[in-house]
């Protein structure tokens, strides 16, 4: 039975055809519906991601704020965990709805990431991008029009380095953040384990939402938690000050960054050494006559 169960394993594996790398270009996409289709569901989510996220930080910091409700405690609001619960949930929630049209971005530096991996051509890279970063403005704009005067007290829920930590570190936190959530796309969108196991592409927008979540449980004291270009410059453009604005490139340097350093370790070094490894065993089986 086992050797049955084996041997009807590995054909469905040897004849898995992976899909070619993206184009570089894509040009012919212009002419496309799917391109703009899949640009307005990244345009809405991140509007969306937005709105929800800096609400949350808003809210939070209005209900611990001491000269406001001077006999509450931080038991009386959100807190960071409930913070990073509303990032990574909403994560969850929208690459839940958009994964089967646009794939669920919602963050320039995921899309970075999969252009670099060659899961998508620039065209298609560049429109999500400018929807990203004009659905993060429109989302954020949102909520300072709703609650203007919470908006402009509480910094707008903008990223920016803690005093207490250089910019330095504040770098190596995004790249390391941005590689986690990077890392995690790429794992949980994998070809070979969607043919191996049926349940991994229903489960996927799960570990995308929780690498998150759990990334921002570390750097929400550090940087506020950007590892998403887009979050941080929408928030940043609607508040205009100079804080944010000094702080921004590391918000962009640093996702950037660790996202193409998922991408290359992903397809070039762990998905290169398991072909070389089922290539020395298919050699190894041929030389012992199996």
């Amino acid at each position: 039975m086992e050797e049955a169960g084996q041997s009807s394993h590995k054909p469905s594996l040897a004849k898995l055809k992976l899909p070619p790398p993206a184009p570089f270009l894509g040009l012919d996409e212009l002419s496309k519906w799917p391109l703009y289709r899949a640009t307005i569901t990244e345009f809405v989510a991140t509007l969306l991601f937005l709105y929800v996220t800096v609400a949350t930080v808003i809210g939070y910091r209005h209900q611990s704020d001491p000269k406001v409700f001077p006999e509450s405690s931080q038991c009386g609001s959100v807190g960071v965990l409930g913070i990073a619960w509303a990032f990574g949930g909403m994560i969850f929630v929208l690459v839940y709805c958009t994964a089967g049209i646009s794939g669920g971005h919602i963050n320039p530096a995921v899309t970075f990431g999969l252009l670099v991996g060659r899961k998508v051509p620039l065209i298609r890279a560049l429109f999500y991008m400018l929807a990203q970063i004009t659905g993060a403005i429109c989302g954020a704009g949102l909520v300072k029009g709703f609650q203007k005067e919470l908006f402009n007290r509480y910094g707008g829920a903008t990223n920016t380095v803690n005093s207490e930590y250089s910019r330095g570190t504040a770098l190596g936190a995004e790249i390391i953040g941005t590689f986690i959530l990077v890392f995690t796309v790429f794992s949980a969108t994998d070809e070979k384990r969607r043919a191996r196991d049926s349940h991994v592409p229903i489960l996927a927008p799960l570990p995308i939402g929780f690498s998150v979540f759990v990334v921002h449980l570390a750097t929400i004291p550090i940087t506020g938690t950007g590892i998403n270009p887009a979050r941080s410059l929408g928030a940043a453009v609607m508040y205009n000050k100079d804080k944010p604005w000094d702080d921004q490139w590391i918000f962009w340097v640093g996702p950037l960054i660790g996202a193409a350093l998922a991408a290359i370790y992903h397809e070039h070094i762990l998905k290169a050494s398991v072909l070389k490894a089922m290539g020395s065993f298919k050699r190894n089986s041929v030389a012992n006559g199996m």
